[in-house]
C-alpha cells in the first residue's frame, strides 16, 4: 500500500497544474500513460486571454457565456476569465515557446464565437508546447508519478453504496498497475481527479484512444453525479476517414469552408461570423450540407487553405500540412482538405462547483473530466486548455487546505477495497469462455455515431438507450483471453469498457430527458431553446435502485440569457 498525502490521477495539464499549486504536503500524480502521452498534448490552436489592451476579461466572458447558449455558471466563468491573462503568462515564464507578433508580443488568433483574436497560439501545436513546459516544471519540483496505473475504484469511508446517501468521504484510490499486474492502494487525505473526456465511446473521435471517460464513470460508481452529459460536443472540422483534428486555428488564420458546389455555405448558417461561427453551429451547417447532398460523396465538405500562401501555412500551421500530408496525401498548399464533424470534447463531466469541490469530501476534480460548468451547453475553441490551467490550480490549492487540516483514515479501509478489486480482477481472468469485449465495445460506437450525434430525436435515442442496456447485459459475459500480467490491455479494456457502458447510458438519459435544443445538444423534435423550463443542469447519480435525474439551476450574475445569434 503507498501513502500520500494528496493523490492526484490524471497526467495531463490539469492534473500537473493541480501538482504544481501544492506547497508542504506530499504529492503524487498516477497516470494511465507516460505524462507526455496525455490527450493534452493534442490541443493544437491556443489557450484564450484577453490579454490586449482592447480586451478585457469582462468580454472574454460574455463570448463564453453566449457561446455555451447560456447554461455555464457564470461565478465560474469569472474565475476562469479573470484568471486567465496570469496563468498564460506564467505558461510563458515557465519556457512555453508561444508564437510572437512583429513586436515580440504573444502572438494570439481569432477563434469561433469571440468577439476579439484573443486565442494565444504554438504555431498549431499549443498544448504539446504547454504539456511539455508543465512536465519540466514537475520534474524540476520533484513530484512524484506512477505511471502506467488504471485507478478502478475511489475508496470511500460510509459511501453511498451503503447508505443511500452520499455523506462519506474519499479517503484514496485503488489502482491496477499495467506494467507488472498488480493491484494496489494508495492511502490519502484528499483526491483530484483529471482523468479527461470520453470521447472514446465514439467511432469518430478525435481523441487519444485512452479517452474511455473511465475516471467519469469510477466517481460515478462512488455515487458522485455525473452533470449535463448530454452536451457533447462534435468538432467541425477533422480529416474525412481518420478523425485526426484540423484545428480552428486554421480557419483562424484565414480557412474557408465550401461545399461540393464551390460555395462558402456558412453565409446561410452565420452570416455575421461564417467560418467563425461557435463549434456547435458550424458542425451542424456542415452536417446539414452534407446530409442535403452537398457533400461530395461518402460524407465530407472541404477546407479550403491554398489562399493562405505557403509561407503562412508553414509558419502558423506546419502540423495541419503534416497531417493532410501523412494521412491523406494531400499538400494544403496546393489543395483543400476533405473535412467532417466528429466527436471532440465533453462539456458534462463529474459535478463540482467552482472551487472544484464534489459532493464527497476529500475529492477534487478539474479538467475535462469535471463540470463546473464553465462550458455550458457548448464550449469555445481555446478555452479548454485554459481551464485545464486555471482550475487545475484551484484544485491544488484547495485540496492541500484540505488535506492540512486532517489525518489519513485507517488502512484497513484500504484493504477491504484492494480486496474488493481483487475480486473483480479475478473474476474477469477466471473465465475460459464467453463474449470478446471489443465485440460490445464496437457496437456501442456504432450506436453512439448513428442515435446520439449532432442531430438526436426522442426514436433514436431511446432506441440507443435500449440497445446500450442489452450491451449492459451482454458485459456480464465478458471474457480475458489473455491471462498473463505484463501489459495486459485486453483486461485494461475490458475493464474500461463497463465504465464506457455507464457513461453512454447517462448521456442517452440526460438527452431524452432534455427537451429542447441549446449548443451541442440539438433535437430535431425540440429544435427551440427553452429558458423556462431548461435553463438548468442535468445531475444524474448512480444508485442501487436505479439511476437518479435530478435538475440545478445555473448561476447567473452578469448576463442574463439572450436569443444567440452569430
Amino acid at each position: 500500500m503507498f501513502r500520500h498525502d494528496i493523490i492526484i490521477v490524471g497526467g495531463g495539464l490539469a492534473g500537473l497544474r493541480a501538482a504544481l499549486a501544492i506547497r508542504g504536503a506530499d504529492v503524487a500524480v498516477i497516470s494511465r500513460v507516460h505524462p507526455l502521452r496525455s490527450h493534452s498534448v493534442a490541443a493544437q490552436g491556443g489557450i484564450n486571454a484577453a490579454l490586449a489592451k482592447n480586451d478585457r476579461w469582462e468580454d472574454h466572458a460574455f463570448d463564453t457565456i453566449k457561446g455555451s447558449d447560456y447554461l455555464a455558471d457564470q461565478d465560474a466563468v469569472e474565475v476562469l476569465c479573470q484568471d486567465a491573462p496570469a496563468r498564460v503568462i506564467e505558461m510563458e515564464r515557465w519556457g512555453a515557446l508561444f508564437s510572437r507578433t512583429d513586436e515580440g508580443m504573444i502572438a494570439q488568433r481569432p477563434f469561433g464565437g469571440a468577439g476579439y483574436p484573443r486565442t494565444a497560439y504554438a504555431e498549431d501545436r499549443t498544448g504539446h508546447a504547454l504539456l511539455h513546459t508543465m512536465y519540466e516544471q514537475a520534474l524540476k519540483n520533484g513530484i512524484k508519478f506512477y505511471e502506467e496505473w488504471l485507478v478502478t475504484r475511489l475508496v470511500v469511508k460510509t459511501p453511498y453504496l451503503n447508505t443511500g446517501t452520499n455523506n462519506g468521504r474519499c479517503s484514496g484510490v485503488v489502482g491496477y498497475n499495467i506494467a507488472n499486474g498488480r493491484i494496489e492502494g494508495f492511502l490519502a487525505k484528499a483526491v483530484i481527479f483529471a482523468t479527461g473526456g470520453y470521447g472514446r465511446i465514439y467511432r469518430r473521435s478525435t481523441n487519444s484512444i485512452i479517452n474511455t471517460g473511465f475516471g467519469c464513470a469510477v466517481a460515478y460508481r462512488s455515487g458522485v453525479a455525473l452533470s449535463d452529459m448530454e452536451f457533447v460536443q462534435f468538432h467541425p472540422t477533422t480529416l474525412y476517414g481518420t478523425n485526426i483534428l484540423i484545428t480552428e486555428g486554421a480557419r483562424g488564420e484565414g480557412g474557408l469552408l465550401k461545399n461540393k458546389h464551390g460555395e462558402r455555405f456558412m453565409a446561410r448558417y452565420s452570416p455575421h461570423l461564417l467560418d467563425l461561427a461557435p463549434r456547435d453551429i458550424v458542425a451542424r451547417a456542415i452536417q446539414t450540407e452534407i446530409n442535403e447532398g452537398r457533400g461530395f460523396e461518402g460524407g465530407y465538405v472541404h477546407l479550403e487553405l491554398m489562399h493562405i500562401g505557403g509561407r503562412k501555412i508553414k509558419e502558423r500551421l506546419p502540423g495541419i500540412r503534416q497531417i493532410a500530408m501523412d494521412f491523406a496525401n494531400i499538400d494544403p498548399i496546393e489543395e483543400p482538405i476533405p473535412i467532417q464533424p466528429a466527436q471532440h470534447y465533453s462539456m458534462g463531466g463529474i459535478a463540482s462547483n467552482k472551487n472544484c469541490e464534489t459532493s464527497l469530501s476529500g475529492f477534487y476534480v478539474c479538467g475535462e473530466c469535471s463540470c463546473l460548468s464553465v462550458h455550458g451547453a457548448n464550449r469555445l475553441g481555446g478555452n479548454s486548455l485554459l481551464e485545464t490551467i486555471v482550475f487545475g490550480k484551484l484544485a491544488g490549492e484547495n485540496a492541500a487546505m484540505f488535506a492540512n487540516g486532517i489525518g489519513f483514515e485507517a488502512a484497513d479501509i484500504m484493504e477491504k477495497a484492494v480486496h474488493g478489486e481483487l475480486q473483480r480482477v479475478s473474476a474477469l481472468l477466471g473465465k475460459n469462455e464467453g463474449e470478446a469485449f471489443f465485440k460490445i465495445r464496437d457496437e456501442l460506437k456504432e450506436i453512439m455515431d448513428e442515435k446520439v450525434g449532432i442531430f438526436r430525436d426522442e426514436e433514436n435515442l431511446k432506441a440507443a438507450l435500449g440497445k446500450i442496456r442489452e450491451l449492459k447485459m451482454r458485459y456480464g459475459s465478458v471474457y480475458v483471453r489473455n491471462k498473463g500480467t505484463v501489459f495486459n490491455q485486453e483486461l485494461v479494456n475490458a475493464i474500461e469498457l463497463e465504465g464506457m457502458l455507464d457513461i453512454a447510458e447517462v448521456i442517452c438519459i440526460g438527452a431524452i430527458e432534455r427537451k429542447e435544443s441549446r449548443g451541442s445538444h440539438f433535437r430535431l423534435d425540440y429544435p427551440a431553446r427553452d429558458d423556462a423550463n431548461w435553463l438548468r443542469h442535468t445531475l444524474v447519480t448512480f444508485a442501487p435502485e436505479g439511476l437518479r435525474v435530478e435538475y440545478k439551476p445555473v448561476n447567473i450574475t452578469m448576463y442574463p440569457p439572450k436569443p444567440r445569434e452569430y
